[in-house]
């Protein structure tokens, strides 16, 4: 089983009665002393490792931030999607974001990965034997801030995880710096690879529960996330010259068996989180509206792979939002999500980068002229891939007539959706490229409390401005913590 490691030291105090009753902390300090001596040899446990080793610690993050982002895309990330509609206990479905309820607050998951992932890169840094840890590790921080600078927009970064050198309130930095400044997201992926293609020496990378140690997969992962992140911010940057380099080069995640993925299985302890959820709180996820008409309008199959017919048969949805204490739902009514998610959750995978991913993003490039490529091979090859990750039979004219068949005229919005689609529980990252494109077209929030407004970012969490108070007031002069307010690639 991979469990997390607890790499905080814990420090120890003194019940309130100690702390009252001088004459017993006396005695207690003459003991303490009387036995200082041997306390060392006495106590220390000859067979506790005193650091953890970089293997497990690179299997815990792995593992950790593929389990924690899946969990939370299923019951957050694909409400903002609108992939899912929660019927009840529902604040964060009608844009409540303040108020998480079963999932809704990465903030912590991604921290906590990122200063865990710090460790790995300090070690291979340090030793020469860790050496083969340190692309990987670089790769993984840049995956890890992307996710948390596209949520959040301005945070901590180049100053954050350095409270051992006395750095407990780090400022926020622009998303601007965090993807194209030295040490941030771009930088850091090229240096990934850099220390990979210079590695020279023979220990292997243990505990790669993605590649199981294959270094030209890991440099495959990082070319693919460049494609992904130049792409997040084309409407910034000029990034034609970057994107045909990496297309051409062909050194990317193209094929189905180099997916950056690991496998839940169908029991504990790693079977998908939702397996153990109880089955009241399961339930209260269905079909959204949104989805039920995207699917219906493509007579795509995958419907029955996501969801489960209704007690009628059907696969019918509800629109997103909706107010149970004023209207009254029977969940029998609408589908509710597939047994992928909850009895068969072997076939699910932790999602942190496809091949169906990389090639719809190409093929989005190639249809916009940023590439030189025919975008309808792309296209085509990425729903392939896409059917084939859900284990979904397609329509063998699915790709030759109807709506899913690649139209120049139409081409952008046939790429984001079906990308949109095969993006189910994938973190945030459906609502980050719905509001990096506008696509697909959602539906109105059924009971919102946001003005009706699909939100553009998460809010900073509360704590944030106890802890770390100046620097938080600081960066929310500029947004007003406000889930209306855009992100650097998002302003016009």
């Amino acid at each position: 089983m991979v469990k997390p490691f607890n790499l905080l030291v814990k420090r120890i105090s003194l019940p309130l009665g100690f702390q009252k009753n001088h004459s017993i902390i006396a005695f207690f300090l003459t003991c303490m002393v009387a036995c200082t001596s041997s306390y060392e040899e006495i106590n220390t446990n000859p067979n506790a490792p005193i650091e953890v080793q970089p293997d497990l610690l690179l299997r815990q993050v792995i593992y950790n931030y593929g389990e924690e982002m899946s969990y939370e895309g299923f019951v957050a990330g694909n409400l903002l999607s609108q992939h899912f509609t929660m019927v009840d206990f529902n604040l964060f479905d009608r844009h409540d974001l303040s108020s998480p309820q079963l999932g809704g607050n990465p903030w912590p998951v991604i921290y906590g990965n990122l200063r865990d992932n710090e460790l790995i890169l300090e070690m291979a840094r340090s030793t020469s034997v860790n050496a083969v840890y340190e692309g990987p590790a670089l790769i993984l921080k840049a995956f890890f801030a992307a996710s948390l600078t596209d949520i959040y927009g301005d945070v901590p970064y180049f100053e954050a995880l350095k409270g051992a050198d006395g750095n407990t309130t780090p400022i926020y930095d622009s998303q601007e710096s965090i993807y194209v400044n030295e040490n941030g997201i771009l930088d850091n992926l090229n240096k990934g690879i850099e220390a990979i293609s210079t590695y020279n020496g023979v220990q292997l990378l243990e505990g790669d529960i993605l590649f199981d140690g294959n270094l030209q997969q890991w440099i495959r992962l990082a070319n693919s996330l460049k494609i992904k992140y130049w792409m997040r911010i084309s409407d910034k940057i000029n990034v034609s010259h970057e994107l045909q380099a990496i297309f051409q080069n062909q050194d990317y995640i193209n094929s189905s068996d180099d997916n950056a993925v690991f496998d839940f299985t169908d029991n504990p302890p790693n079977s998908f989180r939702m397996s153990i959820l109880r089955s009241g709180d399961f339930n209260l996820f269905v079909m959204s509206k949104t989805m039920e008409n995207i699917l219906t309008q493509l007579n795509d199959n995958r419907k029955t792979v996501l969801f489960r017919p209704n007690e009628q048969g059907d696969y019918f949805g509800l629109n997103n939002g909706p107010d149970a204490a004023n209207i009254s739902i029977s969940v029998s009514d609408y589908s509710l999500t597939g047994t992928i998610f909850r009895e068969s959750t072997g076939l699910l995978d932790a999602n942190f980068m496809t091949s169906w991913e990389t090639n719809f993003l190409l093929a989005e490039a190639a249809a916009k002229g940023l590439i030189s490529a025919d975008p309808k091979i792309l296209y085509d090859k990425a729903v392939v891939d896409a059917f084939e990750y859900w284990s979904a039979d397609m329509l063998i004219d699915y790709l030759s007539i109807g709506n899913a068949s690649y139209n120049q005229e139409n081409s952008i919005a046939q790429i984001i959706t079906q990308k949109w689609i095969a993006n189910s529980i994938n973190g945030y990252e459906n609502w980050i490229e719905y509001r990096r494109t506008g696509l697909p077209i959602l539906n109105q929030v059924e009971s919102s409390l946001n003005n009706g407004l699909i939100p553009v970012r998460m809010p900073y969490p509360p704590e944030e401005a106890a802890l770390n108070g100046v620097n938080y007031h600081l960066a929310t002069v500029i947004n007003n913590n406000s889930i209306n307010a855009k992100v650097w690639w998002d302003v016009d």
